[in-house]
């Protein structure tokens, strides 16, 4: 299992080079890095898109993709390196791969008129189509495309004209290719372009879905035109707002016949058109930067909850009647469509957009699209992280949320190097390959300063001094090391015989380690890498670990020592070039690439017995060494660093209980980002601690329910009160209008009608302030309708007609029509008035009725408490399982916290925080210490195993276990019992024949596997089992506890010849017990997997056991009948009620599971980074047959995998392996 673990992705954006880079089909769209194609899906349980794949091949820029408009799971995608690929999504594997394709494939297209044919062209041409499979297999040239006069920007195929094909050109022109017709070459040039040489290139060019003739193109200045292929004339020219618009893509909208989007290519505004109108039905600026390209997508996402009829077609074919919109009037011709739109900027950033609702349903703001040269967080805030780009631009990023907030002007060339300005200055310096170097004010957002005097070579690295904040040193390609003080003065300049490529300054003024390298003597070579090594980082705790980043893509990690390698990771796509961490989070740390992203790392399994140390409170000197002790071979690992001592010395100041600061301290420390903070706020909070020594963090995070209105009403006031200027620099700062709109909805959900009310008055929405107004009062709404209709008259509208009639106010209303010299409307209602047909409105109570404010009041609470776990869960099956608990700790529910954490696998977070929880977290806590000292019979640590379960109380059953599987010798078994307070072995094995004489089965066993015969529980444990088995009314808490403790025979005893027949059957019973386990868990993704495994067991091995594997195979087949509707992916599963048999099979089977104990660990485990994409994603489970994505575990023939949280699932109802050798598993 790796050692260093994925939990967190920062991922790259949207390539802003070439046209066709978005792409979509059915329920997924794809977007292209520079050497990667990113793939969303949507996830039908949340009705959201989500990171599917990161599909790398290319080794140079992808030029464009195409998805296959008869199989939803593939694509094609082309590159610079000459190189076509097709790729399955479903199994994320290349599918065929076509080198050398006699130039650059610079678009793109699969054929429509063939089912296995991609086409592509380059430049000028020719039109090249490769069919990729059967007899025709091969590359054929297009008989008629080729030989251009201009270059192609892009070309579509006619979707219903079979072969039909059209060319848009640099120079403005079409091309156009129909079997059977005379060919059209550089036809249909804008007007104005006519007899000029002038290029206004075709930014998109689209055949409309409802004919098979019209053509819709775009030039990028002359903008939008409606064109007949056949006829080569312009139908419609429609025409922008602005002269200064200018088109960089168009789409049609399937949902709606006859409309299509364009997106501008100077500012984000998306535009809606109508082929009937020749000016846009409805504009809106998306984003300060321009589109790129974009795509609507088919058939939208269906909303949540949304009941649709199952016989209704949702697709609009080109054939079928227009559907009228909802809610059109005659006086609202058009209506924003329904669906969504794929949208790509130049900035990078790659959203999707609700056309309907007018929101992003999604939006990736703002990631780099090039090569991140260098990353380093800040030094006074371990949660920012800056990263530097070929891109040439510098962007800020939280690395809790993995947004981006903070980004330069942009336009330096390429910046090779970055350097953050000491403590909290917040400024950064950069130095790039052609434009010297600068300070970056991150707050104001504009550069503050620049350095020239390398002149135009490329500055390789910069460092800002942390001792003395007003020197910066850069180095160069002239071979110069340059100090410089901040406003430009040079100190020094050295002179290098080449190249210089780094520089640093000195972090410690109070020791200096020197060197011998006279002798010429290495001390130490660590081969592993296979391309050179850009990246190099010491951990700043554990004096020994070296971490290197590689042009060969992976990562890896030494122990300096023994010169060892410890782990290699390959989630990256490309080279690897900046690695860091920050001191106060020393276990975390960060890499960036040339695949684009920034990946965040937990170094914390590199050290777990230093964690269980802590954990199980072990003294001092186990923890905390001096870098000569921790640097000697073999001796564990301890912590050497600033931030550790620092630690200790405040725990040793603290009054009371420092075990609970202990516990806190180093929890924070060696944990990840992504919530444990926002925990141990948590744990404060509902231990009492006073709110006003809460972090000002606390209030970004998850916030316990006490707090959550005070809070939101606070930022809400915030929102509405804050000076503009506080807010500029920032990314798509909000306007004013934006920001009071955002204070309104919180106060609207934070149930603050009224503050909703005035806010929307603000802004001039009087409908939405008056709609909901009554909620408030009747008083309170009458008093705004007299407002509006006092403004109203001042503006001398007709509009305050229907208002003043509504309150019955018919003075006023009278008075506006005499002033107006409307005498006989006046007349009009007056006399109305008199005959009682306009009177004030009242509101009745009726006697005795309750105070709605008690209304329902439990109702509500058990409302939040669903709410809660929906949140929960949604975080949890995105892998983040601290988030997850602080949702149920938010609700004061410590029982799920605790379960969250354990299925989460975060056990020294869950042992960590349970005990300081106490009481309400016990039988948690003493579980998640149970799995921990199962952790930790993998190292040669078993004390601190015993040390663990020592901290349970009545934990003998759990140290028989620990010393029964002990591997040592006698002596050793023996000073293991002293420990756990056990008999000796000889001792254990005259107990056990006492037992086994009086018939105490139990005791019999339990005593044998102590001794120095283990293999002699065997035959007893079995025996007891298949005689209860062979009964019609066992059940599984009868036999587990028997099983459970047979498992702990030490292997090399289990393994023996002489024990074939027992291992076998142990196996066996072990294999359809932990199915029922994983029934009773709901472990859904391994219950096949373990009927399967006991099924082959039976099928192949000599044995006699009272099962059979047509029983077996009827159970599995009534569980999955009735639990159908739980396994379910998708709501277009089809649904077959189970039969009556299979339902008896079911009931008798849950009969014999009983319930859980442990209520709350009840659902499938996931952890941190589960859904993480990697670039190593290439192994398939055995259990399954599926691609792994996330975290791998190899069973012990180093070749068969399986995903981690199926081995954690297996390990926790059955320990032996997959593989049937009777080896244990500790994926823990």
């Amino acid at each position: 299992m790796s050692q260093v673990r994925q939990v967190g992705l920062l991922p790259a954006g949207c390539q802003p080079w070439n046209k066709d880079v978005c792409a979509a089909h059915g329920d997924r769209f794809a977007y292209c890095a520079t050497l990667a194609v990113y793939v969303y899906q949507l996830d039908h349980r949340y009705n959201e898109f989500k990171l599917h794949a990161i599909m790398s091949e290319h080794k140079k820029t992808i030029t464009a993709i195409s998805w296959c408009p008869h199989d939803p799971d593939l694509f094609a995608s082309g590159s610079m390196d000459n190189l076509v690929i097709i790729w399955n999504v479903a199994e994320q594997k290349v599918v065929a791969k076509l080198n050398n394709t006699k130039g650059i494939p610079a678009s793109l297209s699969w054929c429509w008129n063939v089912d296995d044919a991609v086409a592509f062209v380059s430049h000028r041409g020719p039109l090249l189509i490769w069919t990729i499979s059967g007899a025709d297999s091969g590359v054929t040239v297009h008989k008629d495309a080729h030989s251009f006069l201009s270059d192609i920007c892009v070309f579509r195929w006619h979707t219903q004209k079979r072969g039909k094909v059209v060319f848009g050109h640099i120079d403005g022109s079409l091309s156009i290719f129909q079997p059977g017709n005379k060919n059209q070459k550089h036809v249909l040039r804008p007007e104005s372009l006519e007899g000029t040489d002038e290029e206004d290139p075709i930014t998109a060019v689209e055949w409309d879905p409802l004919s098979t003739d019209y053509l819709l193109v775009a030039n990028l200045h002359y903008g939008i035109r409606l064109v007949d292929s056949e006829s080569l004339c312009c139908i419609t020219t429609f025409s922008f707002p602005s002269a200064a618009a200018s088109v960089q893509c168009l789409a049609w909208v399937p949902s709606a016949p006859g409309m299509f989007v364009t997106g501008d290519s100077q500012v984000g505004v998306l535009r809606f058109w109508n082929v009937s109108r020749t000016t846009p039905i409805d504009n809106f600026k998306l984003k300060k930067t321009g589109f790129h390209c974009l795509h609507v997508l088919n058939s939208p996402p269906r909303k949540k909850f949304l009941i649709q009829s199952p016989t209704k077609n949702h697709y609009t074919s080109s054939t079928s009647e227009a559907v009228p919109l909802p809610n059109l009037t005659p006086n609202h011709a058009f209506s924003l469509p329904p669906g969504h739109a794929v949208c790509c900027f130049l900035d990078g950033g790659v959203g999707l957009y609700d056309m309907g609702a007018k929101k992003w349903d999604f939006l990736r703001d703002l990631g780099h699209v090039e090569t991140i040269f260098d990353c380093k967080f800040k030094p006074d805030d371990p949660n920012l992280l800056a990263t530097a780009s070929f891109d040439g631009t510098i962007k800020v990023w939280d690395i809790n949320t993995l947004t981006a907030v903070y980004t330069s002007p942009g336009n330096e060339g390429v910046i090779y190097s970055l350097s953050w300005a000491p403590g909290d200055l917040n400024c950064i310096a950069g130095a790039t390959s052609r434009n010297g170097a600068f300070i970056w004010d991150v707050k104001k957002g504009k550069m503050v300063q620049r350095f020239n005097e390398h002149g135009k070579d490329g500055i390789f690295c910069i460092a800002w001094s942390h001792k003395d904040s007003k020197r910066i040193a850069t180095c160069s390609g002239d071979g110069f090391c340059i100090i410089r003080t901040i406003d430009g003065k040079v100190l020094h300049k050295y002179k290098h015989p080449a190249a210089v490529f780094g520089c640093d300054w000195s972090q410690n003024n109070n020791s200096v380690r020197i060197w011998d390298y006279t002798q010429d003597a290495c001390i130490n070579i660590l081969s592993g890498h296979t391309a050179p090594v850009r990246g190099l980082m010491w951990n700043t705790e554990i004096p020994y670990l070296l971490i290197s980043g590689s042009w060969d893509y992976t990562i890896k990690v030494w122990d300096t020592r023994e010169g060892i390698c410890l782990d290699t990771v390959y989630d990256h796509g490309a080279d690897v070039y900046g690695l860091t961490c920050h001191p106060s989070r020393p276990f975390t740390m960060a890499s960036c690439s040339r695949d684009s992203t920034v990946r965040l790392w937990s170094l914390a399994p590199l050290v777990t017995p230093l964690q269980i140390n802590i954990v199980a409170d072990r003294p001092w000197e186990e923890i905390i060494g001096n870098t000569d002790n921790a640097i000697q071979q073999g001796t564990a690992p301890l912590l050497c660093g600033k931030v550790s001592r620092d630690i200790k010395q405040d725990i040793e100041k603290e009054a009371g209980n420092p075990r609970v600061k202990k516990l806190k301290w180093f929890s924070e420390c060696l944990s990840p980002p992504g919530g444990s903070h926002n925990l141990w706020n948590l744990v404060a909070v509902i231990k009492g601690q006073d709110d006003s020594l809460l972090p000002q963090s606390y209030a970004k995070g998850i916030m316990h329910l006490k707090h959550l209105i005070k809070f939101r009403t606070s930022e809400a006031q915030e929102l509405t009160t804050v000076k503009m200027s506080k807010f500029g620099g920032g990314i798509g700062v909000p306007t004013k209008e934006e920001r009071l709109k955002e204070a309104a909805e919180i106060h609207l959900r934070l149930g603050h009608i009224q503050r909703y009310c005035e806010l929307m008055v603000e802004l001039g929405e009087w409908d939405k302030a008056l709609s909901v107004a009554p909620g408030v009062s009747v008083k309170y709404w009458r008093k705004l309708m007299h407002r509006r209709a006092d403004q109203l008259i001042q503006e001398d509208k007709d509009d305050v007609i229907p208002y003043c009639i509504a309150i019955g106010d018919v003075k006023k209303l009278v008075s506006f029509f005499m002033s107006r010299g409307q005498l006989k409307e006046a007349l009009l209602v007056a006399q109305a008035a008199c005959e009682g047909n306009m009177q004030p409105l009242h509101l009745a109570t009726p006697d005795g009725s309750p105070n709605p404010d008690d209304v329902c009041k439990e109702d509500f609470n058990e409302l939040l408490r669903k709410v809660s776990r929906e949140l929960a869960e949604w975080h949890f099956q995105d892998g983040r399982a601290v988030l997850a608990a602080c949702c149920h700790l938010a609700v004061d529910n410590i029982e799920l916290a605790m379960a969250y954490l354990i299925r989460g696998n975060e056990l020294d977070l869950a042992v960590c925080v349970g005990t300081v929880l106490g009481e309400a977290a016990v039988p948690a806590t003493h579980y998640a210490l149970e799995l921990l000292a199962r952790k930790c019979m993998m190292f040669p640590t078993w004390n601190l195993a015993a040390d663990l379960l020592l901290m349970i109380p009545d934990s003998e059953l759990h140290l028989v276990k620990l010393c029964a599987f002990y591997p040592g010798c006698t002596e050793e078994i023996d000073d293991l019992h002293e420990k756990c307070k056990l008999p000796t072995v000889e001792e254990c094995l005259q107990l056990a024949e006492t037992a086994h004489a009086n018939g105490n089965v139990f005791e019999a066993i339990k005593n044998y596997l102590l001794s120095q015969e283990p293999e002699k529980a065997l035959p007893i444990g079995i025996a007891f089992i298949k005689e209860y088995i062979s009964s019609s009314d066992w059940n599984l808490d009868t036999i587990y506890p028997v099983l459970d403790l047979l498992s702990y025979i030490r292997t090399e005893k289990l393994v023996l010849h002489t024990c074939t027949v027992a291992r076998n059957e142990l196996l066996i019973l072990y294999g359809y017990i932990g199915a029922l386990l994983a029934i009773r868990r709901q472990y859904q993704s391994i219950v096949p997997a373990l009927y399967e495994y006991t099924s082959q067991l039976l099928k192949r091995r000599e044995v006699s056991v009272p099962l059979q594997i047509e029983h077996l195979s009827k159970e599995l087949d009534a569980w999955r009948a009735c639990t159908q509707h739980i396994n379910q992916l998708t709501e277009e599963s089809s649904y077959t009620p189970p039969s009556e048999s299979q339902r008896m099979i079911y009931s008798t089977l849950l009969k014999r599971i009983k319930e859980e104990p442990l209520k709350g660990i009840i659902g499938p485990d996931y952890v941190t980074g589960s859904n993480l994409p990697s670039h190593s994603d290439i192994h398939n489970s055995c259990l399954t047959g599926l691609k792994i994505q996330g975290p791998v575990f190899f069973l012990e023939d180093g070749k068969s995998a399986i995903s981690l949280n199926d081995a954690l699932m297996w390990a926790k109802v059955n320990p032996f392996s997959p593989l049937g050798t009777g080896i244990r598993l500790n994926p823990f």
